[in-house]
Order: structure tokens, then C-alpha cells, then sequence
């Protein structure tokens, strides 16, 4: 099996058309403190990430560099802590949607 890319060229998992694409639950929200109201809309009583143009609010597409950053890394939901490089949700995400960060960075 080959090794999937490192998470800055890859990035994979930050991409959905769903609004309400990753859960953010009370101790994600209290672990985000300050950056809480930045990160997060509600959906009735569920928290969830922002999610702009396509892609996690927090993700930094930085086109000149070709990096994919998380802002938020230190103070990401549990959901995004526990998906693990290689493992099969990410391999998942990789064969469902591994051209959106590329369409992002402008390399598609």
C-alpha cells in the first residue's frame, strides 16, 4: 500500500459541500474558547465548524506556498483529532474528494 501524502499536501478531510460537516461537541466548543464564536454556527442544538467556499472555515489554502493550514489545530474538534493519516476514513476521503484541495490550490 502506498503512504498517502502528509496532511499539508493533502487536506482532504477539510472539504464538504455540507454546511453541517464537522460535529463540534460542548468540550470542542470549550476547548475553542475565544475563537468558539469564529469557528462555530449552531444548527438547532448542534455545533458544527464553519464551513466557507467549500472547506472547513479554519483551513488556510495558502496558493503561493501550496500549503493546506489548519488554524485551528490546537483547539480542533475530537472528530478531527481522531481521524488518523493512512487509516481507512482517510483513505476514504482521499478516493471520494482528493481534488478539491487541488482545485483549491489551483493545481487541477
Amino acid at each position: 500500500m502506498n503512504e498517502p501524502p502528509g496532511c499539508l499536501a493533502c487536506g482532504t478531510c477539510c472539504f464538504s459541500n455540507l454546511l453541517d460537516y464537522v460535529r463540534v461537541t460542548g468540550s470542542d466548543h470549550a476547548r475553542m474558547d475565544d475563537r468558539a464564536d469564529e469557528l462555530v454556527h449552531f444548527t438547532g442544538n448542534r455545533a458544527y465548524l464553519n464551513m466557507i467556499d467549500g472547506h472547513c472555515g479554519a483551513l488556510r489554502i495558502d496558493v503561493v506556498t501550496r500549503e493546506l493550514v489548519c488554524t485551528a489545530y490546537a483547539i480542533r474538534p475530537d472528530v478531527c483529532r481522531d481521524l488518523t493519516r493512512g487509516e481507512p476514513a482517510c483513505l476514504g476521503e482521499i478516493a471520494e474528494k482528493s481534488e478539491r484541495p487541488l482545485i483549491a490550490l489551483g493545481r487541477a
